[in-house]
């Protein structure tokens, strides 16, 4: 692997799919090899082939190589809820370990990574155990999804200190307006871009279908890779 990223957002449903499957088919579209890990999901519909997450089948749609669900997918959970939750009902340990194994394995098929955490920063994974430690035991570049709305400010700003007080590189963030009526917006984008010490990537426009699907032409892939 060259290069690759972790994709972390303000809250859960903030867009941090779809700045995912955008970096995925920004640089498929460049002839990298690409592929996309969702290393823990809950809320999977069970389906023929087992539980699924419409989150990971985005980024293995927008994945120029391909892995097994599994290895993109490594803990799966029914239970639309908190993953530590969904882990203790389902009898089920998250381990960095096995994690770690299954993104040395996607590494090694591809030129490019992107890896999608759940929920915001720090949402626990067990006992002991958040998605700020499984950040850190990848050891990726960090690109933080704003939810733009009401509120969005002190969640940014904490996001942002707590990234770089774990040690990781923010590599910059992407403004994502979730809310289509949000008063001041562009003020608000400039309040964070004067706060947050990482480049703005881009700034999404509402999108009321919720769609997953590539919009590339809003993320600045050229700064990306200058940072």
């Amino acid at each position: 692997m060259k290069r690759g990223w972790f994709i972390t957002g303000t809250d859960t449903g903030v867009g941090k799919t779809l700045v995912a499957t955008g970096l995925l088919n920004s640089f498929a579209r460049r002839g990298d090899r690409v592929i996309g890990m969702k290393p823990v999901a809950s809320g999977c519909p069970a389906t023929p082939a087992g539980l699924r997450h419409d989150d990971a089948i985005a980024l293995l749609n927008a994945s120029s190589v391909q892995a097994e669900y599994a290895e993109v997918n490594p803990y799966a959970f029914a239970p639309a809820v908190a993953p530590h939750l969904a882990a203790e009902a389902a009898g089920v340990e998250i381990s960095l370990e096995k994690i770690h194994a299954c993104f040395t394995r996607l590494c090694a098929l591809a030129d490019t990574v992107v890896v999608e955490g759940i929920g915001g920063w720090r949402v626990p994974l067990g006992a002991g155990l958040t998605t700020v430690d499984l950040a850190v035991s990848l050891n990726l570049p960090v690109i933080l999804v704003v939810g733009m709305r009401l509120g969005c400010l002190n969640h940014a700003l904490l996001t942002a200190e707590d990234i770089r007080h774990s040690g990781l590189k923010l590599a910059g963030w992407v403004a994502n307006q979730i809310d289509p009526v949000m008063e001041l917006l562009q003020e608000n984008i400039a309040a964070l871009q004067q706060r947050i010490s990482a480049p703005l990537l881009g700034v999404i426009p509402f999108n009321k279908t919720k769609s997953t699907e590539t919009r590339i032409d809003y993320l600045n892939i050229p700064l990306l890779l200058r940072t």
